[in-house]
C-alpha cells in the first residue's frame, strides 16, 4: 500500500514522524513537500506529479485542504482519505475573514522583522492544548520545525490559505473510506467543524482525540497513529 502524508502550514516531515514510522510497517510512506507553491491547487498538483498511481492520502491542517484539492483533481487515484484538524470552506466573508487575514499577516510581519523562531514561539501558543505549553520537548520540536522554513515560504502558504477554494460541495461526492480526526481542544479548527465534515462525507468515521489541540500528530502521536492504522485496516 502507498500512503501519502501531507503536512500543514509551515510543517515538514517532522509533523508526521511518529505516524510515518508506524505506517511503514504496512506500506510505503511518502511525505509531501510543498516547496514554494503559493496555492493549494499547486500543492496538490505537486503531490500528483510525484505520487504513485494510487495511494491512501492523509492531510493535517492546511494539508487536509490540499488533500481535498487532490481529490478534486484525481479522485480515481485516491483509495482512502484522512482529514486531520483541517477545514473545507473558503475564507469567511466580512469581518470574520478580515480578522483571519489580519492575524495571518501579523505573523508574517513578525517573521520578517524578528525571525521565524520568534514567530513560531508566538504562533504555537494557540496551536497546542494549554496543558502542553509547559512540555519543553514538544514545544521545542514545533518551534524548531517552523524555524527551519523561511518567511518567503510562509508568505506563499499564507497566500494559498487566504485564497483557498470552498470545497463544501466536494464532500458529498467522496465515496472512499474516510477518517475525520480532530483534537478535542483544537482552537483553530474546532471539533464542531469536523463533525460537520463527517456528516457530509458518506460513511466517514469521526475521531475525537481528548486532551489535544491543533497539532494532534505531535501532541498525541500514539492516538493518531492508532486511528490511522484502523483507517487503513
Amino acid at each position: 500500500m502507498n500512503i501519502v502524508l501531507v503536512p500543514g502550514l509551515m510543517c515538514d516531515a517532522a509533523v508526521w514522524r511518529e505516524q510515518a514510522a508506524a505506517l511503514a510497517a504496512i506500506g510505503d510512506v511518502i511525505i509531501a513537500d510543498h516547496a514554494d507553491s503559493d496555492s493549494l491547487g499547486g500543492m496538490a498538483e505537486r503531490i500528483l506529479a510525484n505520487a504513485p498511481s494510487s495511494f491512501a492520502l492523509a492531510g493535517h491542517s492546511m494539508g487536509g485542504r490540499v488533500a481535498l484539492e487532490v481529490i478534486a483533481r484525481a479522485p480515481q487515484r485516491v483509495r482512502r482519505l484522512a482529514l486531520l484538524d483541517t477545514g473545507f470552506e473558503a475564507l469567511a466573508p466580512g469581518e470574520a475573514g478580515e480578522r483571519e487575514r489580519a492575524g495571518r499577516l501579523r505573523l508574517l510581519a513578525m517573521a520578517r522583522a524578528e525571525g521565524m523562531r520568534r514567530m513560531a514561539e508566538d504562533w504555537a501558543r494557540g496551536m497546542v492544548h494549554p496543558a502542553r505549553l509547559a512540555d519543553a520537548p514538544l514545544m521545542e520540536s514545533i518551534h524548531a520545525m517552523i524555524a527551519r522554513s523561511s518567511a518567503q515560504i510562509f508568505e506563499c502558504q499564507i497566500n494559498a490559505l487566504l485564497n483557498r477554494p470552498d470545497r463544501t460541495a466536494l464532500l458529498g461526492d467522496i465515496g472512499i473510506p474516510t477518517l475525520v480526526l480532530c483534537g478535542h481542544e483544537d482552537a483553530w479548527s474546532p471539533l464542531a467543524r469536523h463533525a460537520d465534515m463527517a456528516r457530509r462525507i458518506h460513511g466517514s468515521r469521526l475521531v475525537d482525540v481528548p486532551d489535544c489541540g491543533h497539532m494532534c500528530t505531535m501532541e498525541r502521536p500514539e492516538a493518531v497513529g492508532r486511528a490511522l492504522l484502523q483507517w487503513l485496516a
